[in-house]
C-alpha cells in the first residue's frame, strides 16, 4: 500500500482531471461577458439592497448616525439645563379616592412623603390650603410648589385618624 503523501490530489478549485505539479499546464478557460441570467442576478440585487437600505433608513436605524451629522455641535450641557426649570415632587404614588382625596397607593423610600410620615393607605384631603378631591388635584398642587418650600398636608390614615403633616416637596433623580 502505498502512503497517501506521494499520491497527488487535485488542488480545491482546480478542474477534476488536473493534476499538480510538472506537466503541461493548461490555459485557463476563457470568460466571455456576464450572460443575460447573471445581469438580472445583479439588477435584482442591487435593487432589494437599495430597498433594505430605505426600509432600515425609514425606521430609524441609520437616525443616529446621520442625526449626529445634520445636528452639529449644538449648546453646552450647562445653558440647557439652567432654562428647564425643576418641578417639584412629594414621591408618592396615588390613585382617586371613592370620594374626596387621592389615596396613596404607594411611598418612594426614601423621598418627601416618607420623611414627612406618609404611608401606604393614607388619604390626602389637603395639600396647604388647596383641597384635594382627585389625584389630579394633587399632582396640580404640587406641580405648582417651588421644590424645598414646606407644605401643610392634612390626612386621614388608614386607622381612620386624622394628621396634620409637614412635607417639603423635592426634586426627585
Amino acid at each position: 500500500m502505498e502512503p497517501a503523501v506521494l499520491r497527488p490530489r487535485p488542488m480545491p478549485g482546480a478542474p477534476a482531471g488536473t493534476r499538480p505539479g510538472p506537466g503541461p499546464v493548461r490555459p485557463a478557460a476563457t470568460e466571455g461577458p456576464p450572460s443575460g441570467r447573471s445581469r438580472a442576478r445583479r439588477a435584482a440585487t442591487a435593487l432589494l439592497a437599495a430597498a433594505a437600505g430605505l426600509v432600515l433608513l425609514l425606521s430609524g436605524v441609520g437616525l443616529g448616525v446621520l442625526g449626529a451629522a445634520l445636528a452639529g455641535p449644538g449648546w453646552p450641557a450647562g445653558a440647557v439645563a439652567a432654562s428647564v426649570p425643576a418641578a417639584a415632587r412629594l414621591g408618592v404614588e396615588v390613585t382617586d379616592a371613592g370620594g374626596p382625596g387621592a389615596l396613596v397607593v404607594g411611598v418612594h423610600v426614601p423621598g418627601p412623603g416618607f420623611a414627612a410620615g406618609l404611608r401606604e393607605g393614607d388619604l390626602l384631603l389637603a395639600f396647604g390650603a388647596t383641597r384635594v378631591d382627585s389625584a389630579a388635584d394633587l399632582a396640580r398642587a404640587v406641580a405648582g410648589t417651588r421644590p424645598g418650600t414646606e407644605v401643610r398636608l392634612t390626612v386621614r390614615h388608614r386607622t381612620g385618624g386624622y394628621e396634620q403633616l409637614t412635607a417639603v416637596p423635592g426634586i426627585l433623580t
